[in-house]
């Protein structure tokens, strides 16, 4: 039997709470672009976990949350919308076609970020990941075209599927309303230490900029 929305997000929140405690601050670089899952995402603040909360602990969780919506919108799609459906097929198995998929198998932690970090100035790479993947998906043929009226057809199943899709995520947002406690207990418990610590740190530093 299928779960409910209300399980599956439960247990999201739980794999969430269970990873939490494995990270860490990120010491390189950050990047300059926000992320466009998390960046005034209505999932995190119906969690509680606001501007304030890293990236990385954010991103763990919205990404289980989306793939919890795209499961959703999966299944509405395979019942309701046969046009669209044939199409992601088709989509499918162009994606399955390519000699290279570094997107796919990622943990949710990573699910969604960029494959390359941020490029130092004067100093390029050699080659990108991403770059590479762009060569594989080159060397697949693109999918057939179609009709203008079936791009109509089309266009009216996209914007029922979207319709769709956001109602499913403002359910997602009232359920993780109840589990916000939880989560924002989690963040002070596992998150805030490590941020105080690195504060602590960079105060001492600059109050001793010369010190070894």
């Amino acid at each position: 039997m299928e779960r409910s929305l209300d399980t599956q997000v439960s247990q999201a929140v739980d794999a969430w709470l269970r990873w939490l405690p494995r990270w860490e601050p990120a010491t390189h670089r950050g990047r300059v672009a926000p992320c466009k899952r998390c960046f005034g995402s209505p999932v995190l603040s119906a969690a509680g976990l606001g501007s304030d909360v890293p990236h990385g602990v954010q991103h763990g969780l919205s990404t289980r949350m989306k793939t919890i919506i795209d499961h959703a919108v999966s299944e509405y799609t395979a019942r309701n919308l046969p046009m669209l459906q044939t199409e992601l097929d088709q989509q499918t198995a162009r994606n399955r076609a390519r000699s290279y998929r570094p997107h796919e198998g990622l943990e949710p932690e990573f699910e969604g970020l960029p494959l390359d970090p941020e490029p130092t100035p004067g100093a390029p790479f050699l080659f990108t990941i991403s770059g590479l993947a762009e060569e594989a998906n080159a060397e697949v043929p693109a999918l057939p075209p179609l009709s203008e009226r079936a791009k109509a057809a089309l266009r009216q199943e996209v914007s029922l599927a979207d319709d769709y899709a956001n109602m499913v995520g403002r359910e997602v947002c009232g359920i993780l309303l109840r589990h916000r406690l939880r989560i924002q207990d989690a963040v002070a418990q596992y998150v805030e230490p490590q941020i105080a610590a690195l504060l602590e740190d960079l105060s001492r530093s600059l109050d001793a900029p010369f010190d070894s």
